[in-house]
């Protein structure tokens, strides 16, 4: 019988050594993964995005599998527009769950209509105004000045849906130069489409953010706009929409966003974090 209590005693304590380097296999494996280890909790959610164009490279290129990594199970379907044509697209009914948008006054009119979760509205990122032309133009272009001695066409984003072209009329305007210059205008229906005319020599020069000329080779910067010709910062916020399908995922993916690993992704493709 004594036999049996020490046996039974033994087999016990080899069970709590299992479990107890069990546990700490686990801990020593996310310490030395950086605290990277997927979660599954959240298999078969889906986080749709609808982003301002301009934000196309950093997600597609980093973010999107960065979390998709970190969360396997879960699908993140992105949408790219102009911030004004995924305005109109949100409010006739595109399924999305987070909104980020180049400008203010698009994710404002969705607050107004009662679409956005109000709660989730952050102030997220700032970018630059600047004027480029085709990386081999020899142009005498300096300033945003010279634009008025401008023969050919100057690609500046619709002002109408493009907030790169609404902060670009600003300029425009706030330089004295808007009445000289409007009749050279080629409109982009987003800022991508305003980069790809001056890549592609098709407009003397343009009006774009400053992370979008650092996506290509193809143009070269001739200067950032003055800051006292925008009447606001270039701010990009971010929102959840309300009543989203996959509450969870949504709110995994606007907290991982906020991580300092994503920030440094952000700042890596030249936007920089508003304080």
């Amino acid at each position: 019988m004594k036999s049996m209590k020490k046996l039974l005693l033994v087999a016990i304590l080899l069970a709590v050594v299992v479990v107890s380097v069990g546990s700490c296999s686990a801990g020593w494996f996310d310490f030395m993964s950086g605290g990277n280890s997927t979660d599954t909790s959240l298999d078969g959610q889906e986080v749709n995005l609808a982003a301002a164009a301009s934000l196309k490279n950093v997600f597609d290129d980093k973010l999107i599998p960065m979390f998709e990594e970190k969360y396997p199970g879960v699908k993140v379907t992105p949408t790219y527009a102009s911030s004004g044509d995924l305005q109109t697209q949100i409010e006739n009914g595109l399924e999305t769950d987070v909104f980020m948008s180049a400008a203010n006054k698009q994710m404002n009119a969705l607050v107004d209509k009662g679409i956005i979760d109000n709660a989730t509205n952050l102030q997220f990122l700032e970018n630059k105004v600047v004027l480029i032309v085709p990386a081999d133009s020899d142009s005498n272009i300096s300033s945003f000045d010279d634009l008025k001695n401008v023969e050919g066409n100057i690609a500046i984003g619709d002002p109408e849906s493009v907030p790169a072209g609404q902060y670009a009329k600003e300029v425009l305007n706030n330089t004295g130069i808007w009445d000289d210059v409007e009749s050279k205008l080629s409109l982009g229906t987003d800022v991508t489409a305003v980069l790809n005319q001056v890549a592609q020599g098709s407009a003397d020069c343009g009006i774009v953010y400053a992370t979008d000329a650092k996506s290509t080779d193809d143009v070269k910067v001739i200067c950032e706009a003055p800051e006292d010709a925008l009447d606001t910062p270039v701010i990009y916020p971010i929102a959840a929409i309300k009543d989203t399908n996959d509450t969870d995922a949504t709110n995994a993916f606007m907290d991982f966003l906020q991580t300092q690993e994503a920030k440094d992704i952000f700042v890596e493709y030249g936007f920089t974090l508003h304080e």
